[in-house]
């Protein structure tokens, strides 16, 4: 009987290099885009962690969810902090929100109400996601536009309550096979997993679209 963080990471696999390899991110990582590009997808990551940590102290008090509400996790202050500095001291009134957005946060809320195994998936896919593949696009945008060393642009990377990533995903790891589920339900949170990274690549398919490279 495999673990739900083996059958997790064994069927999410390929849609992660979807994700990793998209057009946008590709570009993006490559440095064909520019600043505004970057702070575009930083603007869609502020509605998908607003989704994830609004319902957090509710989602504390769940036997499933619970011991996953980590605060050295949360991001949407960092968030908050990299918007200003990105669009300004007045960056929630031009804060817009991609259809795709839309629709990966109103499934995150989703399973934040009704089926906290759920909201698992989507935290899983998200915060792990950041400790790892995160930190590259960190020091891309370092690098391609002038970021200063002190962190302003990207905290949204950067986890100052977790100085070691791989044991915190290590541990984190043991959560997930720690939640009571069966044969049924696991197959159920690893399909929420897949819906995920479909729901996440639909949004940079979108910002592809919106920040084409010239011909």
């Amino acid at each position: 009987m495999d673990s739900l963080s083996a059958l997790i990471r064994t069927a999410s696999h390929e849609q992660h290099e979807e994700v990793r390899t998209s057009t946008f991110m590709s570009d993006l990582l490559e440095r064909r885009l520019g600043v505004d590009a970057y702070a575009r997808y930083t603007e869609q990551l502020w509605f998908v962690y607003e989704a994830l940590e609004s319902g957090a102290e509710r989602l504390a008090q769940d036997s499933v969810a619970g011991p996953f509400m980590r605060p050295e996790l949360f991001r949407l202050p960092s968030l908050e902090e990299d918007l200003a500095y990105l669009r300004g001291p007045a960056w929630r009134s031009t804060l817009t929100a991609l259809p795709a957005t839309r629709e990966y946060a109103g499934r995150i809320t989703e399973c934040a109400r009704t089926w906290p195994a759920g909201y698992i998936a989507h935290h899983y896919t998200r915060y792990l996601g950041d400790l790892s593949g995160g930190q590259i696009i960190r020091d891309t945008a370092e690098k391609a536009w002038g970021f200063p060393k002190k962190g302003d642009g990207v905290r949204f990377y950067v986890f100052e309550q977790i100085p070691n990533p791989a044991a915190f995903k290590r541990d984190y790891r043991v959560l997930l096979d720690g939640v009571r589920a069966d044969e049924l339900e696991k197959q159920r949170i690893v399909t929420e997993c897949r819906r995920a990274f479909a729901l996440n690549s639909e949004i940079l398919l979108a910002l592809g679209e919106e920040f084409p490279l010239s011909a």
